[in-house]
């Protein structure tokens, strides 16, 4: 298995050192750089054009970066801006979803967001960083389980929007299960699933594009405001 280069921005020394450490030991990354500030994160994505950045949502010494406690998503945001490439990984401690919904503001690809408590996962934040790498998109599941009590997902929705079984399912796509992991959960076939899964793009309005993660925009733009 070919390693993926990674930077990695994290602030406090030991949380970074102590990542590092984790990643690499994982033996399927290599950290090319490990840096403190949002300035050493955009120059080290710019000079050595990792496969995924790593960072912290809260950066200091961020000139340009105008957003106080918002440094490491503004960073991405231009890192993606810079090269379509580069994955990028925003570990936070915020479960309020504007944050994550302001990552995804400008599409899914090649996007994450994990709380900070997922870095003692190292299965969970290996599976961000592959999926990141070849332009998909995670978001954590307990924002995601914040956007679902905010909506009220017991109540039956509109007519218009989606049925309660489609919520079932759009519930557990939320949470990285494929289409046969959905199915064994909701004692579906997996046929039925697939169903269900093109009528929620379908009522969403989420064309296939290859810059769009169609799942994780489901799940974006039926839960999050509106």
């Amino acid at each position: 298995m070919t390693e993926l280069r990674v930077v990695l921005a994290e602030d406090h020394y030991l949380v970074r050192e102590g990542t590092r450490r984790l990643l690499e030991t994982s033996g399927e990354i290599r950290v090319v750089a490990a840096v403190g500030t949002a300035d050493e994160l955009l120059d080290a994505a710019r000079r050595l054009r990792p496969d995924v950045v790593v960072t912290d949502i809260r950066m200091p010494g961020s000139a340009g970066l105008v957003r106080a406690g918002m440094e490491g998503i503004d960073a991405a945001h231009r890192i993606r801006e810079a090269s379509r490439d580069i994955g990028v990984v925003v570990l936070s401690q915020f479960s309020d979803a504007m944050f994550a919904l302001d990552l995804f503001r400008d599409g899914t690809e090649g996007r994450a967001y994990l709380l900070k408590d997922r870095v003692g996962d190292i299965d969970e934040l290996l599976g961000a960083i592959r999926s990141v790498a070849v332009g998909g998109s995670v978001i954590d599941p307990k924002v995601v389980e914040g956007l679902l009590a905010k909506r009220g997902v017991s109540d039956r929705p509109p007519p218009a929007e989606l049925t309660p079984r489609e919520l079932d399912v759009l519930r557990e796509m939320a949470h990285g299960l494929s289409n046969g992991g959905i199915a064994r959960a909701l004692h579906l076939s997996v046929s039925a699933v697939e169903k269900h899964v093109n009528s929620i793009f379908l009522k969403l309005a989420l064309e296939n594009s290859p810059d769009t993660h169609r799942r994780v925009a489901a799940v974006i733009a039926y839960l999050g405001p509106r």
